[in-house]
């Protein structure tokens, strides 16, 4: 996995990759995640993904679930890596939900695409959500408020089965924006939910494949 991720961040030989194509759900697959967020099956997952990530940030491994920290030039964010008892189901589900979550925050969904990545050993599909802030006027200041900058959130898939999602923050850097959320506040806003009850619980294995 570890060979994985380090091939992801970089352009290795011997690939053969298909160009961006438009990412879709047919009608079915978006009445069954409307019924999947009707019935709070993300509580599941979104407050222990949320609290893994803080124990990351203070040196403790997370006994649920996994997640890394990611810090670049310019951007910032986390990858939350895929477990088998989570299903590919939920897994994919959890993916449009973050989506979601940002529009109800003021943001815009710029492009959503999926790209196959053929290498020697396996198969790479990865999975676009690109959201940028809605253009709003800060009374205080004049400038545009850009809540966290532009995010991107990731499903990576392997082989057909996934690998974890990712999400980053490219906070604009010109002055005619507002400084930037930070991506610890993003994190609270978009991740912060309550313990899932045991009948949300149950739910899991309806949704699993």
């Amino acid at each position: 996995m570890f060979t994985f991720i380090k091939n992801i961040f970089s352009s290795p030989s011997g690939t053969e990759a298909t160009s961006w194509q438009p990412l879709s759900r047919t009608t079915s697959q978006q009445r069954t995640h409307e019924q999947w967020v009707a019935q709070q099956v993300y509580l599941n997952w979104m407050g222990p993904y949320f609290k893994a990530y803080h124990f990351q940030k203070t040196g403790v491994c997370a006994k649920q679930f996994r997640v890394q920290l990611l810090k670049e030039p310019g951007r910032q964010g986390a990858v939350f890596f895929y477990d088998p008892s989570i299903g590919p189901g939920n897994f994919r589900h959890l993916f449009d939900f973050i989506r979601d979550q940002m529009l109800t925050k003021g943001y815009n969904l710029s492009v959503s695409d999926r790209r196959l990545v053929k290498h020697e050993r396996y198969a790479e599909c990865i999975d676009k959500h690109f959201l940028k802030p809605m253009p709003h006027d800060c009374a205080a200041t004049g400038r545009c408020d850009q809540l966290f900058g532009n995010v991107t959130i990731d499903l990576i898939s392997v082989n057909g089965q996934p690998g974890f999602i990712r999400v980053f923050a490219n906070p604009y850097h010109d002055s005619i924006f507002t400084t930037a959320a930070s991506f610890d506040s993003l994190m609270e806003t978009v991740f912060n939910f309550p313990v899932a009850p045991p009948e949300v619980q149950q739910l899991i294995a309806h949704y699993y494949k």
